[in-house]
C-alpha cells in the first residue's frame, strides 16, 4: 500500500488552542502537531459524522489487554480484549449503550465510564495518569476484573496530530506510548500481572469523518539495549492532507516524521510479514513478524460496517530519531492494523 513520497511541511504548535472556530468549521490555526495536547475538541452539533474515542492498550513482553469507550453519533460502546502469548489465548468483549448515554470529554483529561449490566469500564484520571478498570461476570466463560494504573512521567512527550481532510471534515489525534503501567488482569482464578516493563498507549480520537475511510496504524512501546522505544505508524487514512501521524518516541522524547509511510502487506494474508517504511529516506525502515490476527468485523458492505485486521508480531529493522544514531530494532512487541470503515 504505498503512499505517496512526500516530505511535508508540518507546524508545531505550542500554544493551547480551540479545534473549531465560532463558524463551527475547522479552525485553521489547529492544523499542526505537538510533543504535549493542546487541542480542545469542541466539536459543534452541526456537523455530522462525529466520531469520538479512548483506546487504551497495555502491554509487556507476554500480553495485551486494551479497554476502549467510543462515541460514534448513532451509539456508544465500550469494549475489552486480552491477548496472551504465551497461550495464544484471545477473548474479546463490546457492549452497546443508546446515543448520548454518557459525556465525552473535549480534552485528553477527564473521565469516561459506561456502566452496563453486562460489563463496567471505567477510564478514569489518576493524579498525571489513568487508571484503567473493567469488570465482566462473563468474559469467555469467566469472571474478568482489571486494575491497571498507567503513569504520564513529567515532561513525556507525545504525538498529537490534526488531520484536515476539509473544513467540516478532520481529525485530532493524541497517540501517547511508552507510558508505564502497573496492575493486574483476573481472569476467573488466574491473576496476570503487568510487571516491570509494562507500557500503556493511548490512542485518543475526536473529529468529523469522511463517510468511508481506511487506515494503517501501527504502535509498539518497550525496551531495546536499555533505551525506551516507541512506535507510531500512520497511513492511508492521512494521505493529502499534508500532515502525518507518524513519529518516534526514544527515552520520553518525540521524533515527528514528516514523511509519508510505505506499507507493504498482502490484503489476502493478513498474517504474511508487513514492512513499513518511508517514502523517500531511511529514517524507519521496519519488518513485523505476525504471531496473531485479531479480526473484528461489525454490520453489512451495503450499509454502515466496520472491519479491522489487528495483527499481533513483534518488529525489527531500524529508526533514526533525531540527533542521535539510528537505532537497531530486535523483537519489539506491538501490533500493525488495516481498518476499513463506512460508519
Amino acid at each position: 500500500m504505498a503512499a505517496t513520497p512526500v516530505t511535508h511541511k508540518e507546524p508545531e504548535l505550542t500554544a493551547p488552542v480551540m479545534l473549531c472556530g465560532p463558524d463551527s468549521l475547522l479552525n485553521r490555526q489547529a492544523i499542526g502537531w505537538s510533543r504535549h495536547p493542546l487541542h480542545t475538541c469542541n466539536l459543534p452539533d452541526s456537523l455530522p459524522r462525529k466520531k469520538k474515542w479512548n483506546y487504551w492498550a497495555v502491554t509487556s513482553n507476554d500480553l495485551l489487554f486494551s479497554a476502549t469507550i467510543a462515541d460514534i453519533e448513532r451509539l456508544q460502546l465500550a469494549g475489552a480484549y486480552i491477548f496472551d502469548r504465551r497461550t495464544q489465548r484471545h477473548i474479546e468483549t463490546t457492549v452497546v449503550v443508546p446515543a448520548n448515554t454518557i459525556a465525552i470529554p473535549e480534552t485528553v483529561a477527564g473521565d469516561l465510564v459506561i456502566d452496563h449490566q453486562d460489563m463496567h469500564v471505567a477510564l478514569t484520571d489518576h493524579g498525571s495518569g489513568t487508571r484503567i478498570r473493567v469488570e465482566a461476570a462473563d468474559f469467555g466463560d469467566m469472571r474478568l476484573k482489571t486494575d491497571i494504573i498507567v503513569e504520564r512521567p513529567e515532561g513525556h512527550e507525545t504525538l498529537n496530530v490534526v488531520i484536515p481532510w476539509t473544513d467540516v471534515q478532520f481529525q485530532y489525534t493524541s497517540k501517547q506510548n511508552t507510558l508505564p503501567a502497573s496492575g493486574y488482569v483476573q481472569l476467573g482464578d488466574e491473576r496476570l500481572e503487568f510487571t516491570v516493563p509494562s507500557f500503556g498507549c493511548l490512542d485518543y480520537g475526536r473529529g468529523v469523518w469522511p463517510e468511508h475511510t481506511v487506515w494503517n496504524w501501527g504502535s509498539a512501546s518497550g525496551v531495546q539495549d536499555g533505551r525506551t522505544i516507541g512506535l507510531n505508524l500512520g497511513g492511508q487514512w492521512t494521505d493529502g492532507t499534508g500532515m502525518t501521524e507518524n513519529g518516534l518516541c526514544v527515552d520520553g522524547r518525540l521524533t515527528k516524521i514528516s514523511e509519508d509511510l510505505v506499507f507493504d502487506y498482502d490484503r489476502s494474508a493478513m498474517m504474511e510479514r508487513w514492512r513499513v517504511r518511508t517514502a523517500g529516506t531511511d529514517r524507519i525502515d521496519l519488518l513485523l513478524e505476525p504471531e496473531f490476527e485479531r479480526v473484528s468485523e461489525s454490520g453489512r458492505r451495503d450499509g454502515f460496517f466496520s472491519s479491522a485486521h489487528q495483527i499481533f508480531g513483534c518488529y525489527s529493522g531500524r529508526i533514526a530519531p533525531d540527533g542521535g544514531k539510528p537505532i537497531e530494532i530486535r523483537d519489539l512487541f506491538g501490533w500493525i492494523e488495516e481498518h476499513e470503515a463506512r460508519w
